[in-house]
Formats: structure tokens, C-alpha cells, sequence
């Protein structure tokens, strides 16, 4: 295999990584959409999405080890192509907890999530860092990443205070409490969408550097 054949398949894996990693930042924004409106059709386009994260997994996988077979790589092709692989089942699961959040939002009786303003803070937030790390892995910028990475925090911040305040509605109405443990949820399923992009920063930056600290609990 040619290494000019070799570098266009890798190109197109970054191409598909982005396609993947817009697809996830699409398929949080159905799940903050869905929440808020509370409305059946966007929880149908979560879970039609997030079974074409699935797919393209799949294809990203069956590239990845094309890439792994047909040439013996450098080293810093090899950190890359392997982050790939790494990178892929976060941004899956990302779809995952989005169509998680969709099936909760069904049950909820079509009552929109008025009450969940930082809820739908978390959710831009943990967007953000999917485009953040998507962008570092392929630009190799290891300022990004970092970048990313610290923007968990404000999605963790996010959390603590949507957990503060659904436990004050319980305490308050605790007829309430049915729907308020549902927002609850549903915000820790964005802390953990929020983690995921931690794990994609990470493996950017092992693509780079060579090392992997994983901080994820």
C-alpha cells in the first residue's frame, strides 16, 4: 500500500470522525430539543440518529483496521489510528445516553422541562466539548483538547446546581418528586455525555503525545 493511498484513507478517517462527531453534537441537541418541548417527534429522531452513530462506528471501525492491516504505520499514524478506535465508542455511547434521555422524555406525558434550565445549559456545554475534541484530534492541537477537557467542569457545575434544585422541588412538592427524579435523570445522563467528551480530548491527546491519563470516573 502506497503511503500517499495510506494518507488519503487517513484523511477520510478524519472526515469521518468529523461526520460522526456532528452527528453526536446533533443527536444532544434532539435530546435538549425533546426535553423541552416534550414532543414524540424528536424523540423518533433521536433514536433514528443515534442507530446511524451505530453505523457509523462500524464503518470508522472496518476503516480503522484497513489502515492497521494493509500498512505497517509510524508511530504517530498508530497513536492516531488507535485513538480513532477509542474515540468512536465514547462518541457511540454519546448516542446512546441521547436516545437514554429521549425514552425518559416519552414518559414524561408530553410535560415539557420547564423546569430544567440548566439542564439545556449542561447540554450546549457538553456539545461543545464534542466539537472541541472533534476539532483538536484533527488539527492535532493540543490546546483544544485542553480546552475541552476543562469544559467539564462546567458541565459538572451545571449538575450539582440542577441537583440542588430538583432535590429543593421534592422537598417543596413532593408530589413533584416522580418528575423531578426523571429531570434528574436526565441531567446525569448529559454529565455523563459531558464525560465522554472528556475521554475523546484525552485520546487526542495521546494521538499527540503518546500518553493517556484517564480521569473519567
Amino acid at each position: 500500500m502506497a503511503r500517499s493511498r495510506f494518507d488519503e484513507q487517513l484523511a477520510t478517517l478524519h472526515s469521518e470522525l468529523i461526520q460522526m462527531g456532528a452527528m453526536c453534537e446533533e443527536v444532544i441537541a434532539y435530546a435538549a430539543k425533546a426535553l423541552t418541548t416534550g414532543e414524540r417527534e424528536w424523540v423518533e429522531k433521536i433514536d433514528r440518529l443515534s442507530g446511524e452513530i451505530d453505523q457509523m462506528e462500524r464503518t470508522i471501525e472496518t476503516l480503522c483496521l484497513k489502515l492497521l492491516l494493509q500498512q505497517q504505520p509510524v508511530a504517530k499514524d498508530l497513536r492516531q489510528i488507535s485513538a480513532a478506535l477509542k474515540m468512536i465508542t465514547d462518541l457511540e455511547r454519546i448516542g446512546d445516553q441521547a436516545a437514554d434521555i429521549g425514552e425518559i422524555v416519552s414518559f414524561l406525558d408530553k410535560r415539557p422541562g420547564e423546569d430544567c434550565g440548566v439542564i439545556l445549559q449542561m447540554a450546549q456545554a457538553a456539545i461543545g466539548m464534542v466539537t472541541e475534541s472533534i476539532d483538536a484530534y484533527v488539527k492535532q492541537d493540543l490546546k483544544i483538547a485542553a480546552a475541552a477537557i476543562d469544559h467539564d467542569d462546567v458541565v459538572d457545575d451545571y449538575f450539582f446546581r440542577a441537583k440542588s434544585s430538583l432535590i429543593n422541588m421534592i422537598a417543596a412538592q413532593p408530589e413533584e418528586g416522580g418528575y423531578a427524579l426523571d429531570l434528574l435523570m436526565i441531567a446525569k445522563y448529559f454529565e455523563r455525555i459531558g464525560d465522554h467528551g472528556v475521554n475523546i480530548a484525552q485520546w487526542v491527546v495521546f494521538s499527540i503525545t503518546g500518553t493517556h491519563e484517564e480521569v473519567m470516573g
